[in-house]
């Protein structure tokens, strides 16, 4: 399990960052606070608070590709 942070400042941000998920057959989750949401829901990421950074949580150890697709979204 891979777990970083990633910021989604704009709608757009969060269209193109759930397209690029449900291109992986594996789990992801976002945390924000004490809400967990799969990544793969489009509704579920909205219900976040995202003014803040969100902590995503992969749920598989070959991720690398799905990594670098993302690279744009995380921070230190």
């Amino acid at each position: 399990m891979k777990t970083f942070n990633i910021l989604l400042k704009s709608i757009n941000d969060v269209k193109d960052f759930v397209n690029i998920v449900n291109k992986y057959d594996f789990d992801v989750d976002l945390t924000s606070g004490r809400y967990i949401v799969d990544a793969k829901s489009i509704m579920g990421i909205f219900s976040l608070d995202l003014s803040k950074p969100i902590k995503v949580e992969i749920h598989d150890d070959k991720a690398d590709d799905f990594v670098e697709e993302i690279r744009a979204f995380i921070i230190d």
